[in-house]
């Protein structure tokens, strides 16, 4: 680490969301260019700065800093270029001039503590003095809160955001309860206010740490999709996280009781927010549960509706078995209806029907999922147009950066959606707040039919929405296991259903789609997938390489996804003098790599662009899961562009880098909702918590044309027969059953 001093001469790039600065500094006669978090920074101003020299390919030498400390210009020459430097509106060079000529080295002094004597000078009227000395007392603030803050070992980034959100409050938030940063400020976990606490002398047993590591840890079990926790599991873990006694957290449950900040229902210990999801969410979905019959004056009679259809299918060249007639009519005549099957089952068959039928009826049907790709897998599978879940519920884009953990939308029980039928596809995916936010926008009234597969694995977000729908037994439903003649053909659909029946697959490499290579060393593995993705497969399935994916459970380990996306990054996209490339943290970003987001981002701006450059569509959110390319890195700009689905573009500033990783190989859970022409499963060992027979059906079934699995036959078997899942810690059932009997108890 070095450290170096000057002054500012120049601001050559700042970012104003972020502060990522580009500036040249004089330091004794030599000019270096700096880069880094610098904002609240001025041309003009004195700096001591640390950090260490770099060779940008592009740009030459730079210094970039890792933290940096203010200095006031201590002599009439460092003061008279300060205020000459624009730091100061309404003061020019002249001006400046004028005023350290007056005043000399006293001039900062006289500036804060008697700015009415700056009306002395000719030029300043009594307002302008006024004016100037508020804007000096404002960089005073920020500059000693800068200072104050950087002795707690807080980064300049982190400190902006600080005293941004709380001013001059700032003191007493760290004095009192450094531990609301983590609650305020995006960005700021436990651990970091926990070290912050440490330094500034907070007692480990304080009732503040007690509270926010409570909060912590049902947040990190939020992280593993549990809506709430039992309360031995939460002592038990809360006991760990912080070395205090469980009788010295149980009392602070009381208490966060209190304030509203968890709620205890019998032994489950919740945050509030993720209870009253769960209780709105079967409030609202009663109240939409209605017979429709009568209300859109359909026929009376079974047989009359069953005639209606046949008509229609004959029409549309479908043919419907006697379950899938059953699931069309339960669509017609109930509010909420769910439909639930594997592939090849014919769910798509049932949604074409049911779409038909009600546009033949006149009537606004919406069509959404949960991703980018599901929307365009049932745009394609319909010839309607569907959206994301978010897009149809107009999410809002008037949020700050530092508000992104609330997420609201346009669409919502003031705003309904304007649709008579609602139907949402890939229903495994939907956490249970997204599902709240769909269920406030869609009136009673309004049809809303769910489909998806409830074997997949459950959402990437809290809840098991379509698992506690279904366990609750209190909506019409329809599960389809027929697997149809069509897709009887393929090897991918025979087996998935085999694997989910806990049914042992054929591995003797006879299909034409379904494929194990067996081999038990690593770096066979390697070699091997290399091959298939950039020479076998790209031709056997018509796709090109970047298409093909590969799938894998974990993320750690040989061949977890880290470790695997460095390996094909590597020789798919390999270094070339032609393409830009940035480093952030121990990940290369480079043009062309295959990227994913990986948490949900409501800010995000995305614009469509005509082939000539002008934007055709906007809008906000890119969302956990979404992959893309990288079109373009801006190291000038300190930025890199991402070209997603629909090629809707999103410039990412560097400093939201860490919401990036390659995705040449991604986990099988954050493949859900994606299908691809073919997958690679690299299964050789791993953790038997994750190695089982809900996880291998998950990804077999993300493979359109081919699935080649990678590793040993050994694995495969034992991971069909461990029926052992990760059962989440969710109540959306019961909370269903309980207004159920509560309503029905007041009806009586």
């Amino acid at each position: 680490m070095e450290t170096i001093s000057g002054y500012i001469d120049h601001i050559i790039y700042q970012n104003a969301g972020n502060g990522y600065t580009v500036m040249s500094l004089i330091c004794g006669g030599e000019e270096i260019t700096c880069v880094g978090m610098c904002r609240g920074l001025n041309q003009g101003e004195n700096i001591t700065a640390q950090g260490e020299y770099t060779e940008h390919p592009m740009y030459g030498r730079q210094f970039r800093l890792n933290s940096f400390q203010l200095t006031p210009p201590q002599d009439s020459v460092s003061m008279e270029r300060y205020l000459g430097s624009g730091a100061v509106k309404g003061v020019g060079a002249a001006l400046a001039a004028r005023i350290v000529k007056k005043f000399g080295e006293d001039t900062f002094r006289i500036m804060e503590e008697e700015p009415e004597r700056l009306a002395e000078i000719k030029g300043i009227s009594e307002r302008k003095a006024r004016e100037i000395a508020v804007q000096m007392e404002e960089r005073k603030e920020l500059r000693d809160a800068m200072v104050y803050l950087q002795q707690f070992g807080i980064s300049n980034a982190l400190a902006v955001k600080i005293y941004d959100t709380y001013g001059m409050e700032l003191y007493g938030v760290l004095r009192e309860n450094p531990y609301r940063l983590a609650e305020d400020i995006n960005g700021v976990g436990f651990k970091m206010a926990d070290e912050l606490a440490a330094r500034i002398g907070i007692h480990t047993d304080s009732d503040y740490r007690i509270r926010s590591g409570i909060l912590y840890t049902l947040q990190g079990a939020a992280g593993e999709g549990h809506c709430y926790l039992p309360m031995n599991t939460l002592l038990e873990r809360a006991h760990m996280l912080l070395n205090v006694a469980e009788e010295d957290i149980r009392p602070q449950l009381d208490n966060m009781m209190m304030d509203k900040k968890l709620v205890i229902k019998g032994d489950c210990v919740y945050t509030s927010a993720y209870y009253y999801a769960e209780l709105n969410c079967a409030r609202m979905l009663y109240e939409r549960n209605i017979p429709m019959a009568e209300a859109e004056n359909l026929p009376a009679q079974d047989a009359a509706l069953t005639k209606q259809l046949e008509r229609l299918a004959g029409e549309l060249g479908m043919e419907l078995d006697e379950l899938q007639q059953q699931a069309v009519a339960q669509c017609i005549r109930n509010g909420i209806f769910i439909l639930s099957g594997g592939p090849g089952t014919g769910k798509t068959t049932i949604i074409n029907m049911i779409i038909r039928y009600f546009a033949g009826q006149g009537l606004d049907i919406f069509l959404a999922a949960p991703t980018g790709r599901a929307a365009r897998r049932m745009t394609e599978a319909t010839g309607f147009e569907a959206r994301t879940i978010h897009r149809m519920l107009e999410l809002n884009s008037g949020l700050s950066d530092e508000n992104s953990r609330r997420v609201s939308f346009e669409r919502n029980e003031d705003n309904p959606l304007e649709a008579d039928v609602v139907i949402i596809d890939e229903m495994s995916m939907v956490d249970i707040q997204l599902f709240q936010a769909l269920l406030k926008a869609v009136i009673p009234g309004t049809r809303l039919i769910l489909v998806g597969d409830v074997n997949q694995l459950p959402s990437v977000g809290p809840g098991q929405v379509l698992r506690d729908l279904i366990d609750s037994g209190a909506f019409p439903m329809v599960r389809l296991q027929k697997i149809f003649r069509q897709a009887l053909e393929s090897d991918i659909v025979v087996n998935a259903h085999r694997i989910n029946n806990g049914q042992q697959i054929a591995l003797d490499n006879k299909s034409k789609d379904f494929f194990l290579l067996e081999r038990n060393d690593v770096n066979v593995i390697y070699k091997h997938m290399i091959q298939l993705i950039r020479e076998k497969l790209p031709g056997y399935v018509k796709a090109g390489p970047f298409d093909i994916q590969v799938l894998t459970p974990m993320r750690k380990g040989a061949l977890g996804c880290e470790t695997l996306n460095n390996i094909l990054q590597k020789y798919l996209n390999p270094p070339d003098g032609r393409k830009q490339e940035h480093i952030s943290g121990s990940t290369v970003f480079r043009e062309g790599d295959k990227v994913m987001q990986v948490r949900n981002n409501y800010q995000l701006e995305w614009e469509v662009v005509s082939r000539y450059g002008i934007p055709v569509d906007r809008g906000t959110g890119i969302f956990n899961g979404d992959m893309g390319r990288i079109v373009e890195i801006n190291e000038a700009a300190s930025n890199l562009t991402v070209e997603y689905d629909e090629q809707r573009r999103v410039v990412y500033p560097f400093s939201l880098l860490e919401e990036l990783e390659l995705s040449y190989a991604v986990t099988v859970h954050k493949s859900q909702g994606s299908e691809y022409p073919a997958v690679i499963l690299p299964l050789l060992t791993g953790p038997r918590m994750l190695f089982n027979r809900n996880l291998l059906y998950t990804a077999v079934t993300r493979a359109r044309s081919c699935v080649t699995i990678l590793g040993s036959s050994d694995t495969v078997r034992g991971m069909i027969e461990n029926v052992s899942e990760n059962r989440r810690c969710t109540a959306l059932a019961q909370r269903i059953r309980e207004i159920c009997q509560d309503t029905e108890g007041l009806g009586e």
